[in-house]
């Protein structure tokens, strides 16, 4: 489990076959999840300026293998007793979003990006959503396009200073939104009312 929020700006050693090699301070111990642009991945090696990841073909198939270069967003798994901040991330990709429009607007950026059917329909105004890794919130959806307010200091202190429009970025869409849709999806032959989606979330 993650929080979205970035430990650190990683620099890419090495992408050979599976194997992802990544500088960094933080240094891991063999088997722990590390979350790579927002994929959880299993640290396989040490060096002693960083460490590797090994990815899988499904892992390869589903996240936005360009930006899997030069910098990447890092973040450890939670280890319990940690401060929770942030939202609950799992480090499962569901989708791969595309960068339509940024705005400079002086004291921020509205980034503007565009997401497939499937994942759209988890996305909600002041919803959360996590893009490569970083944990957000939605101010607005249009169409099939959510609208993202970024703060001066989280542009300059993350891969987000290289997006540009047409850019590709790994998306996870709100944990939450997705099992209460698995659970409808699953009744349906069920009456299933707002009281029961109350009693469902409160659990959580």
């Amino acid at each position: 489990m993650f929080t979205g929020l970035i430990r650190e700006v990683g620099k890419v050693k090495s992408f050979q076959n599976s194997l992802l090699s990544v500088e960094s301070s933080y240094t891991p111990k063999i088997g722990d999840s590390v979350a790579v642009n927002g994929a959880c991945l299993t640290v396989v090696s040490l060096q002693k300026d960083g460490f590797s990841v090994e990815l899988s073909p499904e892992t390869v198939e589903v996240i936005a293998i360009e930006n899997y270069r030069d910098e990447v967003h890092l973040e450890p798994a939670m280890m319990m007793g940690d401060r929770f901040e942030g939202h609950i991330v799992q480090g499962h990709i569901d989708a791969v979003g595309t960068i339509i429009k940024i705005e400079n607007l002086g004291n921020s950026y509205n980034i503007f990006i565009s997401l497939p059917k499937e994942s759209l329909k988890f996305a909600i105004s002041k919803g959360s959503i996590t893009v490569d890794g970083v944990s957000l919130t939605i101010n607005e959806v249009v169409g099939d396009e959510v609208r993202l307010t970024i703060i001066p200091h989280t542009m300059k202190n993350t891969i987000f200073k290289r997006y540009k429009v047409g850019t590709k970025v790994n998306i996870e869409t709100d944990m939450f939104a997705r099992y209460i849709e698995n659970l409808i999806t699953k009744r349906e032959e069920k009456s299933l009312s707002w009281s029961s989606v109350d009693s469902i979330m409160a659990r959580f």
